[in-house]
């Protein structure tokens, strides 16, 4: 180890090294780069010391970029994605010929000279001076690497890579200063970054992944001709390239293959036997990036990377994020759950085809963790015909669409708003089949005036209906009373405690329509809400990554699901209530699993634009859509997966696809049985106050506005009054 002279200052190797790097600068320079003879030297000489003082002293390199792995729950692998392939592998797990060949080829006295080879310098000064050009340089592998540091720091920025590679006096100047303080790493070290670092061509850097690219095998077990070919590419990787160029290739590999045994590393007799081999290869071609997705997980996959460039966990600008992502190396392990995903995307594809004048997009979260467990689409993720790269389950933030009109499926929302705000669900509306809205109506900070009408989907949808039977009929008059009597913003309080926002990012239009879902969002906010019903009241956010390790196996911190109680328990189980009657002998029959208990809620929005079936288990809970992402396809006398349709609705075809989406997922898990509260369906009376006897039981009457009707005592909500007029909600 050197030693400071005494009084602190540098020492004799230091002093050594300084003059070592001004004294060569400018032959080196003239060996590396084209320039003028004329005064090039004094030029170049000139200003060298203040300069070379002036540059940092330690070279700051930058975590090579890696291809970094994305996981599903069962560690099973969803896609590599990476900027530039690489695995970085350790010298012991190199090819003894490839360490070999390399640098008989690019330094053959890599072990004689320290950072800066002078009588190369020297060799290729005369060897230009011959030329006169620049025919031969001499630059070290440790200059080489540190012009390759430069590169890897520059990542994907044109002007960057530019300034890295610029032919300049400056730049090289650098390199030269930071090659000799990189020779205290020792030689190994020198030699395994480089090999880790440098472009072997067809999207491979480091020799790890060169030898996986051209040999589909590990860089340990490289042959003495493969080691050769590989070494041989470096200089040129275009120019040499064995899968477009075998010929110039083998001339390369052959010059590399004499280059050892004249170093004496390999014998004149295996360097011919090697050189009258053909080139073999057995190219691996690369998989980058989510289109390679399984089980049409492509979309799940950049909705990870969306999740990773947005969440501050990951760094505090989105700069800083890109280029941790692009850096790579990481073992991302997520929530998606195989069994899921695959029974989605099955689903998905029999209902609804690619070439379908519409498509469809699907997700289960599970209720209680926020896990998204699955997430398809019927076009699948591409660029070719009937692809997209749009994720159409999720918000235009995280790489969806504007998002869909989710019809009566927001109805819940609202009946959810009305039951915590005292309202019970024997509440009674006359319901006609076509009415104006009423106005005004309270909003959170004023007051809604309108003259818009609404009707029922049927003209034999007249009620008076209670919330039970108006929600299994999806009954839309019935709502708009609701959200008139309750007011505006006990609905929007409560579609923001359950995570149900804009897919646009916006707020919540307050306005009375609201109630029949006319406000665009994505099936993943959709699910996700609805997962607060299966549990209990709570809401728990969307998460998709359990899990990060880096390169070196250190555990990364992840975002968390954040949980909160929307609702009580009561109204949660009420509303369970409510919908599981929807698939019982409602709208959304057709959607009821089998075995098992289940809930939900079919949805149509205005002109048939969309169509929705959003239900949930205790275990799952997962939203359909199907529609035209662009707005534009009206779902009238439309084929959708082979079959006809004169009207879609959202029973026949978000509701089967839900189904079996479901059936699939669930397939040899516990049913455990949705928490639910009886509703007795107290009949229907007349506007007149009619009541009536049913098994000795009193009835309950409907009377005129105001007017009461029959009456009964709620043994099932003790919180309740005992007493429940039948007017237009009084009581």
């Amino acid at each position: 180890m050197a030693k400071k002279r005494e009084g602190g200052g540098p020492s004799r190797a230091q002093m050594a090294a300084k003059f070592l790097g001004v004294s060569v600068l400018a032959g080196a320079v003239l060996a590396g780069i084209a320039l003028p003879a004329a005064g090039a030297l004094g030029l170049a000489a000139k200003g060298s010391v203040e300069g070379f003082d002036e540059i940092p002293a330690n070279l700051k390199t930058p975590p090579l970029s890696q291809r970094t792995t994305i996981l599903d729950a069962d560690g099973g692998e969803i896609a590599k994605v990476y900027s530039r392939d690489r695995r970085v592998v350790s010298l012991k797990n190199i090819s003894p010929y490839m360490q070999k060949a390399i640098v008989a080829i690019e330094d053959a006295r890599f072990y004689q000279h320290g950072a800066i080879d002078l009588k190369g310098i020297l060799r290729a000064l005369n060897k230009n001076a011959q030329s006169g050009g620049v025919s031969q340089g001499a630059s070290t592998l440790t200059q080489q690497y540190v012009k390759n540091v430069f590169i890897e720091e520059a990542g994907d920025d044109p002007d960057k890579v530019a300034q890295a590679t610029q032919q300049t006096l400056g730049r090289k100047v650098k390199e030269l200063k930071y090659a000799i303080q990189l020779e205290k790493l020792g030689k190994r070290k020198i030699l395994q970054n480089y090999l880790n670092i440098t472009f072997f061509g067809q999207q491979a850097y480091g020799v790890e992944a060169a030898a996986q690219r051209y040999f589909s095998k590990h860089a340990k077990d490289l042959k003495l001709e493969e080691a050769a070919l590989l070494a041989g590419i470096v200089q040129s990787p275009s120019r040499y390239d064995p899968v477009n160029d075998p010929q110039e290739a083998t001339r390369r590999r052959n010059t590399v293959l004499q280059r050892m045994a004249d170093v004496k590393d390999i014998t004149q007799a295996q360097a011919h036997a090697a050189a009258q081999k053909p080139i073999q290869l057995k190219v691996s071609h690369p998989k980058n990036g989510c289109i390679t997705a399984v089980d049409g997980a492509g979309f799940f996959c950049d909705y990870i990377r969306k999740v990773f460039l947005n969440d501050k966990a990951f760094g505090k600008t989105r700069k800083a994020r890109s280029k941790r992502w692009n850096q790579g190396g990481m073992t991302i392990h997520t929530t998606l759950d195989p069994q899921t995903q695959k029974s989605i995307q099955k689903s998905v594809s029999e209902h609804v085809y690619e070439d379908d004048p519409v498509a469809s997009a699907a997700t289960i979260v599970e209720p209680g963790t926020g896990k998204i467990l699955g997430m398809g689409q019927s076009r699948p993720y591409g660029f070719g015909p009937h692809q997209t790269q749009i994720n159409l389950s999720v918000d235009h933030g995280m790489g969806g669409g504007a998002g869909y009109q989710p019809g009566s499926t927001f109805k819940p929302v609202v009946a959810a708003a009305a039951l915590e705000q005292g309202t019970s669900p024997y509440q009674k509306y006359s319901s006609p089949y076509r009415m104006r809205y009423p106005s005004p109506v309270q909003t959170c900070n004023g007051e809604w005036q309108g003259t818009d009408v609404t009707q029922n989907e049927n003209k034999s949808e007249v009620g008076p209906y209670g919330m039970k039977e108006a929600t299994a009929k999806s009954v839309n008059t019935y709502f708009v009373q609701l959200i008139s009597d309750m007011g505006i913003c006990p609905a929007v309080r409560m579609a923001q405690k359950m995570g149900i926002e804009r897919a646009d990012g916006k707020p919540l239009q307050q306005v009375p329509s609201m109630t029949l879902g006319v406000q665009e969002m994505s099936p993943l906010t959709m699910a996700a809400g609805y997962a607060a019903f299966a549990n209990g009241g709570e809401y728990c956010s969307p998460v998709a990554i359990e899990s990060i390790t880096d390169a070196r196996g250190k555990e990364m911190a992840v975002p968390q699901s954040s949980c909160r109680g929307a609702m009580s328990k009561k109204t949660a189980d009420t509303i369970n209530t409510l919908l599981r009657g929807v698939v019982q002998d409602g709208t959304g029959k057709k959607a009821g699993l089998t075995g098992r208990d289940s809930a939900g809620k079919t949805g149509t929005s205005d002109s048939r634009y969309a169509a929705w079936f959003v239900g949930y288990t205790p275990n799952a809970a997962g939203a359909v859509w199907v529609g035209d992402p662009q707005h534009q396809r009206k779902m009238y006398d439309i084929t959708i997966g082979g079959v006809p349709h004169d009207k879609v609705y959202g029973a026949d075809t978000p509701g089967p696809i839900w189904r079996d989406a479901m059936t699939g997922a669930l397939a040899g898990r516990p049913a455990p049985a949705l928490s639910t509260v009886p509703i007795n369906d107290p009949g229907k009376g007349g506007n007149k106050g009619r009541g009536g006897k049913e098994k000795g039981r009193q009835r309950p009457g409907h009377g005129g506005d105001n007017k009461p009707g029959g009456g009964w005592h709620i043994p099932d909500f003790p919180d309740f009054p005992d007493v429940l007029g039948g007017g237009n909600g009084g009581w």
